[in-house]
């Protein structure tokens, strides 16, 4: 048994999110996860929503709330659609908890005491109308180093390379289009040069990665420089240092706090365990320092799930953060409170998913949030889709057509109608799963098959090639249905020794093929495990709690968590033999079949104008 963090991108709490961000962190992590826990890993899976920097405090104003109301409302609305579509967080938090707050600045703390964060006189933005700071982020020009026209004050998402908001071409407001005046301010930098050499050390050791991921990180390093890691905004976290925690105008840069959130959310983890167990939750406690399983044991694993957009901040930032809290940089130094904290073991990003050949924009209204989504159809057949079709090494394209074709080819007449027709026929002959004779060569070949199953899909699971294993399990279906369809159950009434033991390898192999579609479908998964008899969990679901703040009695806030333990609340990546005379009931269909008139009902809503 291995410890494996599945440390999983936050979203950000400005807005309901739409199927193309879950279809880049949300569902390959908790694919990824429930096979781990599955195949026995002990598994820690930790996300929340990101609530700080400008655009939260710009849409704040904009509404006239304060930024913590408008935070407060979208956490809420994001915890209810990740746990209706399923996702299995140990925990997902957020990173405005007093916890977080120190984690982060702990950090910070030890990355300047060991050198690392360098302060600097640089130049920063005044919006001419206002007379307020221009954050990077709303600023954007025309890209020094490769012309795009349309590069943000802090980085090109064109080239990727990182930017000073002073040096595009041509610089404009994105809040009123006005051009910013420049002045000099003061902040702290990240000593990327100085960390240069120990990031790609490791990197060297990363052979495993996405192609793409890999020669993206490394070609990052062509041209370091320090980054700010301090902002000149009123909304995040205080600057930990004399001098600076009480500057109201100063706060920690949202992409140093955000990424510190996978370790944060960790400690808050252990310390609620605590808690659950009768202990207080004090930070020291034996049970609240089980974090270190995953960050200080250098045997344990760490994958962190995202979209391409935020490689930099995985392959870099984080990194070069962790490395500088260490002291493993060209400055030297040690490590802090929380030792020496483990490195990225891979980087699993995905592409963009796309919608009818455009790309996502809440703006314009091409968009389709996950709310309505799970509102209108299955939250499988969701998870089918991006687990089949989505971005995993190349941009995708979801469509309403494609998505109806997927559900009615693949899942109502493929899988669904396998599970319908196997109860059917138990239950209509036996009421039970019945005892088998001599099964003939067909019979073991079919059982030999779905047992591989388990190692096929379970390895291309394990190297995160969902596609290819989702893709897997569905071929082991189709021969499945093939067999089914050779040996003609319906018509072996007068011969019941045989119809016996096709109908009892039919079940078995069904109970094999559920088992390798859990990871993607577990909602379904639960559902024919209970039809066929099964008084367990299989697939295990999510559940939101009220939680107090762990710092401040006065604070509540949900989380999402759940029970995960192999053997009582979750299914091993096993064959589990059926028995026997266990009920099977009558069946329901498990999937339902899209109409035309449902999917031009979508694409009308979609192609509708926006207010």
């Amino acid at each position: 048994m291995s410890h494996i963090l599945s440390a999983v991108a936050w979203p950000y709490a400005n807005g309901p999110r739409h199927i193309g961000h879950v279809a880049g962190f949300g569902v390959p992590s908790d694919v990824f996860s429930r096979y781990m826990r599955m195949a026995g890993h002990d598994v820690l899976m930790v996300s929340g929503t990101d609530e700080h920097g400008t655009p939260i405090l710009v849409q704040a104003e904009q509404e006239g709330v304060p930024p913590q109301v408008l935070a407060d409302r979208y956490n809420r609305v994001i915890v209810e659609d990740l746990a209706q579509l399923g996702l299995t967080y140990d925990l997902f938090t957020r990173t405005t908890t007093r916890n977080h707050y120190a984690v982060a600045q702990e950090l910070f703390r030890q990355v300047h005491a060991n050198g690392y964060m360098i302060e600097r006189t640089t130049t920063g933005a005044i919006s001419p109308s206002t007379g307020r700071t221009l954050p990077d982020r709303y600023i954007e020009g025309t890209c020094p180093i490769c012309g795009y026209d349309g590069a943000r004050g802090d980085q090109c998402d064109n080239c990727g390379n990182q930017l000073d908001p002073s040096e595009l071409k041509n610089p404009r407001s994105r809040i009123n289009g006005e051009t910013p005046v420049f002045v000099e301010t003061e902040h702290f930098f990240l000593d990327l040069p100085a960390l240069t050499d120990a990031i790609a050390a490791w990197l060297e050791t990363r052979t495993n990665w996405r192609p793409n991921v890999l020669n993206f990180s490394r070609n990052l390093l062509k041209d370091v420089r320090p980054r700010a890691m301090t902002r000149d905004i009123d909304w995040g976290i205080p600057v930990p240092l004399e001098g600076w925690s009480s500057n109201p105008n100063k706060r920690l840069y949202v992409w140093f706090d955000a990424v510190v959130g996978y370790l944060s959310a960790s400690i808050e983890w252990a310390r609620r365990e605590d808690v659950r167990t009768g202990g207080t939750g004090a930070p020291d406690s034996t049970t609240a320092q089980r974090w270190r399983e995953w960050w200080n044991d250098p045997t344990a694993l760490s994958y962190y799930f995202m979209g391409k957009d935020n490689i930099t901040f995985h392959s870099q930032i984080w990194p070069a953060e962790l490395l500088g809290y260490a002291g493993k940089g060209d400055r030297g130094g040690h490590p802090g409170a929380y030792g020496e904290l483990n490195l990225p073991t891979e980087v699993v990003s995905s592409e963009y998913l796309n919608v009818a050949g455009e790309q996502f924009s809440t703006s314009r209204g091409v968009v389709i949030y996950v709310r309505d989504m799970l509102a209108r159809f299955q939250p499988d057949a969701l998870r089918y889709f991006i687990a089949a079709a989505g971005p995993e090494s190349s941009d995708a394209d979801f469509t309403w057509p494609e998505f109806a074709r997927r559900t009615n080819d693949e899942l109502v007449a493929g899988w669904g109608n396998l599970v319908n027709r196997t109860a059917t026929l138990v239950h209509k002959n036996y009421g039970a799963v019945p005892t088998p004779n001599e099964h003939t060569t067909d019979d073991l070949a079919l059982l030999q098959l779905t047992q591989a199953g388990f190692t096929t899909v379970g390895d291309l699971l394990g190297s995160h090639r969902q596609r290819a294993a989702v893709g897997e399990a569905m071929r082991v279906v189709g021969e499945v249905n093939r067999y089914v369809s050779a040996q003609q159950p319906w018509t072996l009434k007068q011969d019941p020794d045989r119809l016996a033991t096709v109908l009892h390898t039919m079940t078995q192999a069904v109970a094999d093929c559920n088992v390798l579609l859990a990871p993607f479908l577990p909602h379904s998964a639960q559902q024919v495990h209970e039809l066929f008899g099964g008084t367990t969990a299989l697939a295990p679901q999510p559940r939101i709690e009220e939680v107090t703040d762990l710092d401040d009695d006065e604070r509540t806030y949900p989380v999402i968590t759940g029970d995960y333990r192999v053997g009582e609340t979750l299914a091993p990546w096993a064959r589990a033999d059926v028995v026997p005379g266990t009920p099977v009931a009558k069946p329901a269909p498990v999937f339902t079949k899209l109409t035309d008139e449902v999917i031009a009902a979508e694409i009308e809503r979609l192609a509708a104008p926006r207010g």
